[in-house]
């Protein structure tokens, strides 16, 4: 039994970068061996196990034939005869298709050392077009080391964009897409991976309400911002940039359609909506009057969810650059003293029912008032 670390972790280490997972594959034992050794299983389609104490993936070493369409019509073939070239092999790029041993010597048999020197990121073999994932990995990889200078090998994108004029791409399921672009949205170039995938052709099949995305617009506005950025307020500069010449309405059934398609979680939608809606308004704050500044403060529900707050001004930074540093500090301050107001006071003075709202109301928009006083 040899055990090699691959993948991921031999990769950023060789670039330098931080390892933060670390995946193995066995050679040359059988599931019976790792089962022996305590390891616990958790494949199912092909033997997959982790470690019984730092609880790490070890696979075994395996070769895969097509069987079917999309990302799992694959059979997986694993036994002690598979050698470890044969695993690398069926690996989707040269850079990800180096082994490491126990003793530290690197094993490389796609060139991967030398892409990695050439920054390319290139496909280890034809079998590449036969995994329409593919695509989107691909693209969020060049999304990922953009920054380092990578680009994508030209005989590769002729393979991504042949996958991309074929069927499979439409076997990808949802929850799989927004996988990938929310891991897309975390790196430090996230515009470059829909520019890729506009460029081969496949934007408009995996999103098509992206199909008319512009790509130098939403680096303009990532610009502004220091990468990487969490992925909600990328999204929010997403869908921002998908939506920024439509009116409210058409915006909103974009936004609501996008997230229903891919299955995308409430906290993504919740954020885009706030920001397309009132975001421009709070960009605006010190120039809007009481009335208007308490009205954005409720429709963005910030009386209730102050939370938000960072994330709706760090994303008004990038569409309205220049907004000054203080103005977190002094709607977080607005916002307590309106939390502040005490009703029980006000009925003590005699106010009830309708005439109590009145009173609250009053004291809120005293406050929006001299907000403008306040950072003046």
């Amino acid at each position: 039994m040899d055990i090699y670390l691959v993948g991921g972790a031999v990769r950023d280490r060789l670039l330098g970068l931080e390892v933060k997972d670390r995946d193995w594959v066995v050679v040359g034992a059988t599931p019976d061996d790792m089962l022996a050794r305590g390891f616990k299983p958790v494949g199912q389609d092909f033997p997959v196990f982790l470690h019984p104490d730092s609880g790490e993936e070890y696979a075994l070493a395996r070769t895969e034939r097509k069987s079917g369409k999309g990302y799992t019509g694959f059979t997986f073939h694993a036994s002690p005869e598979v050698t470890l070239e044969d695993d690398l092999i069926r690996r989707d790029l040269t850079i990800n298709a180096i082994a490491q041993s126990e003793d530290g010597e690197l094993h490389d048999p796609c060139g991967g050392r030398r892409d990695l020197a050439l920054r390319l990121l290139r496909h280890v073999s034809p079998a590449f077009t036969e995994d329409p994932l593919r695509v989107l990995r691909v693209a969020r990889f060049y999304a990922r080391f953009a920054h380092l200078g990578f680009k994508v090998a030209e005989e590769t994108l002729a393979l991504l964009s042949d996958i991309s004029r074929g069927d499979e791409l439409e076997h990808l399921t949802p929850e799989r897409v927004w996988q990938e672009c929310q891991r897309a949205l975390s790196t430090r170039s996230p515009a470059c991976f829909f520019q890729l995938l506009q460029q081969v052709g496949a934007l408009g099949q995996v999103l098509p309400d992206c199909i008319n995305l512009s790509c130098d617009r939403l680096q303009q506005l990532l610009a502004h911002l220091s990468p990487p950025q969490p992925a909600e307020r990328v999204f929010a500069l997403l869908t921002w940039t998908l939506t920024e010449h439509l009116s409210l309405k058409d915006a909103r059934a974009l936004i609501i359609e996008l997230c229903n398609h891919l299955r995308i979680p409430n906290r993504f939608r919740d954020l885009a909506l706030k920001n397309r809606e009132h975001g421009r308004a709070l960009g605006q704050f010190d120039q809007l009057d009481a009335e208007q500044r308490l009205l954005t403060l409720k429709g963005l529900d910030l009386l209730r969810r102050p939370e938000p707050l960072e994330d709706l001004l760090m994303i008004g930074r990038a569409i309205t650059p220049g907004l000054p540093e203080k103005r977190l500090t002094a709607l977080q301050q607005l916002l307590q003293e309106i939390k502040a107001i005490d009703s029980h006071a006000l009925m003590a003075e005699g106010y009830t029912g309708k005439a109590l709202g009145e009173a609250l109301a009053q004291r809120q928009l005293e406050h929006c008032m001299r907000y403008r006083e306040a950072v003046s």
